[in-house]
């Protein structure tokens, strides 16, 4: 007998998990089918090195803190604890240099100080006007990250000021550059990098059109700083699977879905497992992975391929973003200046933002980057659980790397090289730091793939230029986070709006859209 649930859910990282913990909260059989023998996708931690836990992508959480959604959907009396990030970032004293360190805290008379000592008193005054400024716009930018992206409803987000500010110049403002924006504010380079370097994070180089709200939105840190979740990115993860059981949802591990097909009014959903391919109906699914794997998945199902094709060609994953390493040491790295206590966020290692356009230009010519631009996080100082005593947990995330490199190199061959890059990076920030290392996991673009099903080696799935985001992400077709033609199936995961970075609303928005199908299926399904 083929087994039915009202919603198969196809992947488990943090949106799809989302959405599948609010439909089951609502009383729905929730399914859901991973791949990997993981959960989690890109929000997971693992023990990679005895003792430790080593998180597999994303360390910080930025965004999700501001979404509302761990309150709504009380995951913390589901084992989530988060430490505020505090500071949320710092820039150290560059090699060479005797200047001291800028640090973004929390507080922001504590982090005008910190600029005033490193750049002078004007910017740090700029400082608060930056953050005066941008700190509604922050707010208005993750209320439109909240919801689906209509016209209407972006248009109430990003122009709440009219009559202070005419339209026309907050439409400037926002689809300016970062480094237009940085270069209005500040005179300072060494403070303009370190910004940029953060909203960098978000994968565009910041010299591109509509990135200034990827470095305005550090003004809304001082709200609310990143979490760091006790026990690894994955608690986030464990949490969410802890609530989907606690309201009856499953998840089936190494169970990966191979095709889903449109028949009347449900869906057949194949699914490959250790007995076999079984297949069951869902009356409704929620495809939470990589948005090109969805069109796979139709397109096994028999779904139009001429428009999957078109898709395909215009969706874009982009060069490649960057390659990460995992580090088991003895020690956490010595920045000058920069105590452990002051390492509870991104350490943020470049005084110019040239280095950081040549990163990017050497990416796109497909060549790894001359010098790597290195962001270093070390979360055991703040979390003493991931690592052994006496030991730390580090990870250098390096941009930027492309995933098809120049001349049909192989990433298999060339690893270990350019791992060694970015560690003599970081040894020029923090002198010494290359002998505290016993552990080392590499993670190149092509195993980011290969791991986490990141296509392209691409952490926000499809690339967060202008073209590709709100009502063009990943396209516009699909924006809405449906398939035209494909009834009761929802899109979420970093290829949706808001886009990558751990948010969860994509998965909100697409648990809101299938409520709204099961009500109507209710009423009239036979």
């Amino acid at each position: 007998m083929t087994a039915q649930v009202d919603v198969a859910v196809v992947g488990s990282g943090h949106n799809a998990l989302v959405g599948a913990a609010y439909l089951a909260a609502q009383g729905r059989s929730v399914a859901v089918f991973e791949a990997d023998a993981v959960p989690g996708g890109a929000v997971s931690t693992v023990e990679r090195f005895p003792g430790y836990r080593v998180d597999r992508g994303s360390s910080a959480h930025l965004m999700f803190r501001h979404t509302g959604i761990a309150e709504e959907l009380d995951l913390a009396a589901h084992g989530l604890h988060y430490l505020d990030c505090d500071p949320w970032a710092f820039a150290p004293t560059p090699p060479g240099s005797d200047a001291p360190p800028i640090v973004f805290r929390t507080d922001l008379d504590a982090t005008a100080a910190s600029i005033a000592a490193a750049c002078g008193d004007r910017e740090a005054a700029a400082y608060r006007r930056f953050v005066a400024d941008w700190t509604p716009r922050a707010r208005a930018t993750m209320a439109a990250f909240g919801a689906s992206p209509t016209a209407p409803r972006l248009g109430r987000a990003f122009w709440p000021t009219k009559g202070r500010m005419s339209i026309t110049q907050l439409s400037r403002t926002y689809l300016t550059s970062g480094d237009q924006l940085l270069d209005e504010y500040f005179d300072d380079e060494r403070l303009k990098a370190a910004l940029a370097w953060f909203g960098a994070q978000s994968g565009p180089a910041m010299s591109e059109p509509g990135t200034a709200p990827m470095v305005g939105f550090a003004a809304l840190l001082h709200t609310l700083p990143p979490g760091r979740a006790v026990g690894g990115s994955g608690a986030l993860t464990r949490a969410l699977l802890a609530r989907l059981a606690s309201d009856g949802g499953t998840v089936a591990l190494g169970t990966p879905v191979t095709a889903l097909r449109r028949t009347g009014t449900q869906w057949e959903v194949t699914v490959a497992g250790p007995d076999g391919a079984r297949t069951l109906r869902a009356r409704t699914v929620l495809a939470g992975c990589h948005v090109l794997t969805t069109l796979d998945l139709l397109d096994r199902g028999g779904y139009d391929a001429a428009r999957i094709a078109a898709w395909r060609r215009s969706i874009q994953v982009g060069p490649g973003v960057g390659m990460v390493l995992r580090l088991g040491t003895t020690a956490p790295p010595g920045f000058d200046g920069v105590p452990l206590a002051d390492q509870a966020g991104l350490g943020l290692l470049t005084a110019d933002r040239g280095h950081l356009a040549r990163a990017r230009g050497d990416m796109l010519a497909g060549d790894a980057p001359r010098r790597p631009a290195v962001l270093a996080m070390t979360f055991s100082g703040l979390d003493p659980s991931i690592a052994p005593p006496g030991r730390h947990n580090t990870t250098l995330w390096a941009q930027w790397y492309p995933y098809a490199l120049g001349g049909g190199g192989d990433w298999a061959a060339v690893a270990d090289a350019e791992a060694d890059r970015i560690v003599a990076e970081t040894e020029r920030w923090a002198p010494g730091f290359a002998a505290t290392i016993e552990h080392r996991h590499v993670q190149t673009p092509a195993s980011l793939e290969s791991e986490l099903g990141l296509r392209g080696g691409n952490v926000m799935h499809v690339e967060m230029a202008l073209h590709n985001m709100l009502l063009f992400r990943p396209v516009p077709e699909l924006a809405g986070g449906r398939v035209p033609g494909a009834p009761g199936l929802a899109l979420a995961g970093a290829s949706m709006h808001p886009g990558g970075g751990v948010n969860g609303s994509s998965g909100r928005i697409a648990a809101r859209l299938l409520a709204r199908d099961l009500g109507h299926l209710a009423r009239w399904r036979p």
